[in-house]
């Protein structure tokens, strides 16, 4: 590392409780002066930054990673990842649509925002790999586009019908399934300035497709040791080049604002929505909730791959090691 004034970076990162300390300057990583751009929602900076490269550091979405490596994206990922949960929750059922069991998805239509959106890939790996599911024979519905333009999409994908929405369309039965939130039904319109304040589409009439999806996450951990991840950060490989300690700098200081804010989780002083849930999740994963580091994250990370290609989002298996730097604690 240089003894000369700090690299400037330009970084599109949320505003996680995780990463609050970072944001704010209290903590700082070594040699380096982040200029911090905020996109809302964070869906445009990945999308900005795997087809424009836009940004020295970006938070991306894991999936939306895997699939721009595939395609020779001159960014890499370090082994820290900003979200975690389960997914045998969040895909939610029309009461009139027949499904009584993941099977009863072979035949029918549900709604995902995006193909390659990473709640879809993680669910759908469980149906398919957990319960027999035929992936291709469920008619996946989209209302948005790819952020990774060179992906083609399989035969079993389509999109809504001009001046229609997944959400207008799970309320009027045209398809009987959708993920709730952001990911599906559960927002209108694509992702622009000001999306993550439109009205949310109503939910409350439609069931998830397990009965007792928090029980099933846990007891999927337990048996097999995977833990979903969702939004990992990537850096521009000629800053990786020019400046190889740039990873292990960041990484460090991702590691230390996550610690100041578990000791504040652990002390009872944090009651956000995410906050709990994260809370709650630790109860299954031990104390840190969101474990940054390749060894503990890679049958994970391997996971996550096969998933990709079974899916047909990427066109051959890929290796973790070529995709996350080596990083650990």
């Amino acid at each position: 590392m240089s003894d000369s004034k700090p690299l400037h970076l330009t970084t599109a990162l949320r505003s996680h409780g995780w990463t609050t300390a970072f944001k704010t300057g209290e903590v700082k990583a070594k040699g380096i002066e982040p200029e911090f751009i905020d996109v809302n929602p964070q869906i445009l900076a990945f999308r900005r930054m795997v087809r424009e490269v836009a940004y020295d550091v970006c938070e991306l979405a894991p999936t939306t990673y895997i699939i721009a490596k595939a395609y020779g994206a001159p960014f890499t990922a370090i082994p820290v990842f900003f979200e975690r949960r389960f997914h045998h929750a969040g895909l939610m059922i029309r009461p009139d649509a027949g499904i009584k069991e993941p099977k009863d998805l072979e035949g029918k239509k549900a709604g995902v925002r995006a193909y390659s959106v990473t709640t879809g890939l993680w669910t759908r790996g469980i149906l398919i790999n957990e319960y027999d599911v035929d992936d291709s024979k469920v008619n996946w519905v989209v209302d948005d586009e790819e952020h990774v333009e060179q992906l083609k999409l399989p035969a079993n994908v389509s999109h809504v019908p001009e001046g229609k929405s997944l959400a207008s369309m799970m309320a009027s039965g045209e398809i009987q399934a959708g993920f709730a939130a952001n990911a599906g039904i559960g927002r209108e319109g694509k992702p622009g300035e000001g999306w993550e304040a439109k009205d949310r589409a109503e939910t409350a009439t439609y069931r998830e497709l397990f009965d007792d999806p928090d029980a099933l996450g846990a007891e999927w951990y337990e048996r097999t040791g995977i833990y979903p991840m969702h939004s990992t950060l990537v850096i521009k490989d000629s800053i990786l080049k020019e400046h190889p300690w740039v990873a292990r700098s960041l990484f460090d200081a991702m590691e230390a604002a996550k610690e100041i804010w578990l000791k504040k989780l652990h002390a009872g002083e944090l009651d956000g929505k995410v906050d709990k849930r994260l809370l709650a999740q630790t109860k299954t994963v031990g104390r840190d909730p969101l474990p940054y580091g390749l060894d503990v994250n890679r049958k994970s990370i391997e996971t996550m791959i096969l998933y990709a290609y079974q899916q047909k989002l990427i066109p051959k298996m890929m290796d973790v090691d070529d995709l996350f730097l080596n990083i650990n604690l």
